[in-house]
């Protein structure tokens, strides 16, 4: 068994993205052998970048709000919500007015 906290991983910030900072909680270098789970904490205003990727992945969100901006359009989050993004589907998440936390798992690469 793997026990770790959020407050005690290093945050990984991205370039090409504003306000974002993501926390790989368990990933392969712990062990996991198919999934990450990562936590993404977006400042008031920040954003992912607008991209793609081969693989599929599920987001829930923690706290705040925001939206998800995906191939059928914008739509709004709010605590509890949960998001699929199928493999190839262009997405940007853009945090709302204070922010918002969210947890997401992808396929180890």
């Amino acid at each position: 068994m793997l026990l770790r906290n959020r407050d005690e991983v290093e945050p990984v910030t991205f370039s090409d993205a504003k306000g974002v900072e993501m926390r790989p909680l368990i990933t392969d270098k712990q062990g996991a052998p198919h999934f990450a789970m990562r936590v993404f904490d977006l400042t008031p205003g920040g954003h992912t970048p607008h991209h793609t990727h081969a693989w599929e992945h599920v987001v829930y969100i923690i706290r705040g709000t925001g939206t998800v901006l995906g191939q059928e359009g914008e739509r709004p989050l709010r605590p509890g919500d949960a998001v699929l993004l199928a493999p190839n589907e262009t997405h940007q998440f853009r945090a709302g007015a204070e922010g918002v936390q969210m947890i997401c798992c992808v396929p180890n690469q």
